[in-house]
């Protein structure tokens, strides 16, 4: 079955898992993992996340954003939530649906009412 859904649903990046079959719903981006701001942010989002139900796969690796993006969009997960320090300078997260590559910034709170509806 997961080989079907992965033919069926694909594009050049990778996987785009449709949401009842994504082994998490969100990946969630940790674009600065050697600050300590957010980090804490990012810790503080995921264990939010995990709190409403959301399974999350957390990339706090000590990689460039490029990379983390590139392996994100080829797991293929529905949603990607990032953290940045510029972001978090305006009180904002970005979200991406990985289906159409539409990305926006949104608060936090804004971000995860999206995420539960």
């Amino acid at each position: 079955l997961m080989g079907a859904i992965i033919e069926a649903s694909h594009d050049d990046n990778g996987i785009v898992w449709p949401g009842a079959a994504a082994p998490f719903q969100v990946g969630l981006v940790n674009m600065r993992a050697d600050d300590g701001n957010v980090t804490s942010a990012a810790d503080d989002i995921y264990g939010k996340l995990v709190d409403v139900g959301i399974e999350t796969l957390y990339d706090d690796r000590d990689e460039r954003g490029g990379a983390k993006f590139a392996t994100m969009d080829v797991i293929g997960l529905p949603w990607q939530l990032i953290v940045g320090p510029k972001g978090l300078e305006k009180g904002v997260v970005e979200l991406k649906r990985r289906a159409t590559g539409e990305r926006e910034e949104l608060s936090l709170e804004s971000a995860l009412a999206r995420l539960t509806a």
